[in-house]
């Protein structure tokens, strides 16, 4: 299968991580070392270059680690274009390791290839794809019922299930990846079929 070709710097946490998207995407891809970023100043260089110029798209595991690197990224980067993309929150182990990590879930290099490539064809970050979604506003998500409201909690978590990011977004990233896969137009739709779900259990 043909590999997507990603006009971004794309960062990743370990080598098995770069290792297994290089089969996917083509591109260049920076393994932060996982935590090793924190004191790695040539590698925090380069992140800040490709952030300046062709922007960088964040992909770490969907654990408390990797939302650690992934704001550590964030503060790193000065003025620089930065996308953050998510995996699906999947429970299991990577078969190189003995034990599943400490949460449980998958990271990066026990994703399966396919979704994957499902992950990044959906984002609009590919170099062929023309920049998408409409701008929202935490007022749309108050609007939809998905912020400030008593069930607002239940429904963003079962949003982020439907579409595949983890369950632990914050509402600011919900509204960054919403924005970035286009999905506004079908929100609406999809927040009433969860409503309809959720009343018939």
């Amino acid at each position: 299968m043909e590999k997507l070709k990603v006009a971004q710097a794309i960062v990743v946490e370990g080598k098995y991580d770069k290792i297994k998207l290089s089969a996917v995407v083509d591109g260049v891809i920076i393994c932060t070392n996982g935590f090793g970023i924190y004191k790695d100043k040539i590698t925090a260089e380069l992140i800040r270059f490709y952030a300046q110029t062709s922007g960088i798209i964040i992909l770490t595991d969907s654990d408390s680690a990797g939302f650690q690197i992934r704001n550590h990224l964030k503060g790193l980067i000065q003025g620089g274009k930065i996308t953050n993309l998510y995996i699906p929150e999947i429970f299991g182990k990577e078969k190189r390791k003995t034990l599943p990590s400490k949460e449980g879930k998958l990271g990066v290099e026990g994703i399966d290839a396919d979704i994957l490539r499902d992950v990044f064809e959906r984002s609009g970050v590919l170099a062929e794809q023309a920049p998408r979604g409409k701008k929202l506003t935490k007022s749309d998500l108050y609007d939809l019922g998905l912020s400030g409201r008593p069930n607002s909690s239940f429904l963003r978590k079962e949003l982020c299930k439907k579409l595949g990011l983890p369950c632990s977004l914050s509402t600011n990233a919900l509204i960054d990846h919403l924005e970035l896969l286009g999905e506004s137009a079908d929100l609406s739709e999809l927040v009433d079929k969860i409503n309809a779900e959720s009343s018939c259990n």
